[in-house]
């Protein structure tokens, strides 16, 4: 293992060494373990008939033609399913709100499950829903979300009255006095688009129903809090009647894979059937109805500032379309109140938080949990402020910036921030790009007639997923732990074995909880096996969200350990007849501080207490197996009445310096330069955090320029393929440079920080910046991402000087609601 170069690592053996993945033998070897590799005998397949209408009255369903053909076991409609369970729960308070997995009665987005059909095939499931006849009464619809806001628009849900599900006017601080005595105000609108993470792959789960033990096994792609619990609950089943098969690798998420209406639908015909069931989505289906869409947002933002560029005071109202149900999404407004002034001295708030349904394909929880949209907003009022006053927008950061003296710190929605040093992190940044001389590079690209920009940000991504948005969102939810948990074992033979009760979809759970449990114990991490427990066999778990599991498992991880080796110093004290601190515990061995030869080593111990209960102290069991649950650091506290609240314990940093030119006659953008500064204090795998900084950054770079699921006046999704829905490729993802920071949190076991959103929490912001930089000489700017190449050509096209030559036509575009 190599050495770190950063002495916040001196007091580590193991963690912040370059190691190779624990999983990634069996990824590059072909031998992975996912959901679809799931073949019970007799397995049926189902396929999906799904609403072509954003909006319609069913008028009627004839399942009989699909009966009848060879292969067909079963079709079930939403008049059967839904009878059979319980409602998913909307997140909020709105139980006019119902949402079932089969539609029943009405249609509400063009997607939406209608029947299911389950075959002895996939391919005889697909031609039988082909010959399923719905009748369909159309109804009056509505995408657009500040449409739907009014009070003549069409009613997505009429039993709950309104399309706006939840609304709430946060006001933190003087912000009325503050904008009083400001001499500036500066107000915009910005706009992000639905997107997602769009995994390779897609959702499946299967289900197996054993009538004799009553239990309902479960093999899923799955990435859910609460998973098995929802489950049972749904389908009126004990807790202890579902067993989830957390032992799969999950083939990408970021949040998306919450599939609990696909599960549904599957476990119920599995019940029904007596067969194992399985439904794995095809792209379409899962682009469409999967209900993996993410936030859907307009920002009206005002800021209060000095002359000298000092972010007083700021009013935000977002508008969140969520499409036609609530699961988890209104959440995704939530997030966002922890770290609402991002990493900038702004005293004050006003954050009018809105979301809306309307006739579109419900939206789920992607990487972020809506905190890129925020930085994205904050970030270009930055830089706005920055232009208004004619200060160098890296100058006016500075200005802003938090300083790494005044951490803790608290900002006004309630929130500490733990520990950072901003300014130190944005120089790295710069000094990565080699600053100055990007600056000299684009200006000679500007010379030489091409529009070329720099962009920056300097962004948080808060991280310990924390359940605090729950209770302040829906106060009868009092929701206030968001634990998790690890069990470790040493057998007989010295060999340690950790468990723990999530799946892992890319985030390297093994290799972190190994290294972990390798730090603590001091012995070898590759000699540790990490292995994933069933769900009937885990302890507590809110699985992988909210950039938590290097805290939140981590912490656990080391708690259990830590149990283990005081058992061990206890059994070596007795058995030496010295006192515990004169001992001295190094790899495992146990030697008396002032008489080294006086020792007693790993295998003994182990030998001891397994075998040798003689030997052991008065009160202490037999054997070497310790549990440990570990709460979110700073959690466990209700909201106060105006909406303070401690939202996440922890707060990684990141700055991006990014350089890009624009074709003046096609408005495609390329980036040349990409260099990234990362603080996420101590990386326990330097390796898997580069990684998740990369992808994220790839993944930004797709939501500032490219994806984007737009609809049709009609409701229509038109893009539904990835002919439509453009992901960035290597071709459009430059080399990245990433430079590391490290700033310990005080509050976490090794003073790590989450690190899975890194990259996508400041990359969309940074590209924008970019990209308005370089149409600033034009007299263009566009504040709405994504930034295509067609929506630059409009804001060239519409900002060309009179007499000067236009760009070429644009063909005709499709059109869509913004």
């Amino acid at each position: 293992m190599a050495e770190p170069k950063y002495t916040a690592y001196a007091a580590f053996k193991y963690i912040g060494r370059h190691r190779r993945a624990v999983e990634h033998q069996r990824f590059v070897s072909g031998l992975g373990k996912f959901a679809a590799d799931v073949q019970p005998p007799g397995l049926l397949h189902v396929a999906i008939v799904a609403s072509p209408y954003a909006s319609a009255r069913i008028v009627s369903i004839d399942t009989s033609a699909a009966l009848a053909m060879p292969g067909v076991i079963d079709v079930i409609t939403g008049d059967e399913l839904n009878a059979a369970i319980d409602p998913m729960m909307p997140g909020v308070d709105a139980p006019a709100v119902e949402r079932f997995p089969l539609a029943r009665g009405v249609v509400r987005y063009a997607g939406e499950y209608v029947v299911a059909v389950v075959a002895e095939s996939r391919a005889l499931a697909e031609d039988a829903s082909e010959m399923v006849m719905v009748e369909y009464e159309p109804l009056p619809h509505v995408v657009d979300p500040e449409e739907a806001m009014d009070e003549s628009a069409p009613l997505v849900h009429p039993r709950h009255g309104s399309n706006v599900i939840w609304r709430r006017h946060f006001v933190w601080g003087d912000v009325d006095d503050h904008f009083a005595a400001a001499p500036h105000r500066l107000s915009y609108r910005a706009r992000w688009a639905r997107s997602s993470t769009v995994p390779i792959e897609t959702f499946v789960v299967t289900c197996a129903w054993n009538d004799a033990t009553q239990m309902l096994d479960v093999w899923a792609s799955i990435q859910m809090p609460k998973y098995p619990d929802l489950l049972a609950k749904h389908m009126r089943l004990p807790g202890n009647q579902v067993r989830v098969h957390y032992d799969v690798d999950v083939g990408g998420s970021y949040g998306v894979k919450r599939g609990l209406k696909q599960t549904l639908v599957v476990a119920y015909l599995a019940k029904k059937l007596g067969r194992p069931v399985r439904f794995l989505e095809d792209r379409l289906e899962n682009m469409r109805g999967g209900d993996m869409q993410g936030p859907d947002r307009i920002f009206d933002v005002t800021l209060a500032f000095d002359s000298e560029g000092k972010v007083r005071s700021m009013r935000m109202r977002a508008i969140d379309d969520i499409g036609a149900y609530s699961g988890r999404s209104p959440l995704q407004l939530g997030k966002p109140v922890g770290a609402i002034v991002g990493p900038y001295l702004i005293e004050s708030v006003s954050y009018d938080a809105i979301s809306v349904m309307t006739n579109k394909t419900p939206q789920e929880a992607v990487r972020g949990f809506g905190q890129s949209p925020t930085n994205y907003a904050i970030e270009l009022g930055m830089d706005k402020v920055a232009r208004f006053l004619g200060i160098d927008r890296v100058e006016l950061r500075r200005r802003n910036l938090i300083k790494a003296d005044q951490f803790p710190y608290l900002i006004p929605s309630g929130t500490h921030y733990d520990s950072g040093d901003y300014d130190a992190v944005l120089d790295k940044a710069l000094e990565a790009a080699s600053y100055d001389d990007l600056v000299a590079e684009r200006d000679r690209l500007r010379a030489q007639g091409l529009l070329a920009g720099i962009g920056v940000s300097t962004c948080l991504e808060p991280s310990g997923g924390n359940s605090a948005f729950e209770p302040l969102f829906n106060p009868k939810n009092q929701t206030t732990t968001w634990m998790d948990s690890c069990l470790v074992r040493i057998d007989l033979n010295g060999s340690i074995t950790a468990l723990m009760g999530t799946s892992t979809s890319g985030q390297a759970h093994e290799t972190l909880v190994s290294t972990v449990v390798g730090e603590i114990l001091q012995r070898e991490p590759d000699g540790i096996r990490v292995i994933h427990a069933d769900s009937l066999g885990a302890l507590p778990s809110n699985s992988p969200v909210g950039s938590r599991m290097a805290i939140m498992l981590g912490g656990a991880a080391a708690g259990a350990a830590k149990i283990l080796r005081a058992k061990l110093l206890k059994i070596a004290a007795h058995n030496l007849e010295v006192s515990e601190d004169q001992l001295v515990y190094e790899d495992g061995n146990v030697f008396v501080r002032a008489e080294p030869s006086r020792r007693i080593g790993w295998d003994a111990l182990v030998e001891i207490a397994h075998r040798h209960y003689h030997r052991m102290p008065e009160g202490i069991e037999p054997g070497l197996q310790e549990k440990f649950v570990w709460e979110v650091p700073g959690g466990g506290k209700m909201p106060t009445e105006d909406g303070r609240v401690q939202m996440y314990p922890a707060h990684s940093f990141e700055s991006h310096v990014v350089l890009v030119t624009v074709d003046r006659d096609t408005g495609k953008p390329t980036i040349r330069r990409y260099a990234v500064g990362h603080d996420c204090g101590v990386m326990i795998s330097p390796d898997v955090v580069h990684g998740m900084t990369y992808g994220g950054v790839a993944h930004g770079i797709g939501a500032a320029l490219m994806e984007k699921f737009a609809y049709s006046d009609e409701g229509q999704l038109l893009a539904g393929t990835f002919m439509d829905y453009l992901l960035p490729s290597a071709t459009e993802v430059p080399s990245i440079k990433i430079v590391d920071h490290c700033t310990p949190s005080p509050l976490t076991e090794f003073g790590q920080k989450g690190s899975g959103e890194a990259g996508y929490l400041g990359g969309p912001a940074a590209i924008a910046s970019a990209i308005n930089d370089a149409l600033a000489p034009a007299g263009a700017s566009i504040d709405a991402l994504p930034m295509t190449p067609q929506a630059i050509w409009r804001v060239l096209r519409a900002a060309t000087p009179r007499g000067a030559a236009a760009p070429a036509p644009s063909p005709a575009p499709v059109k869509e609601v913004a």
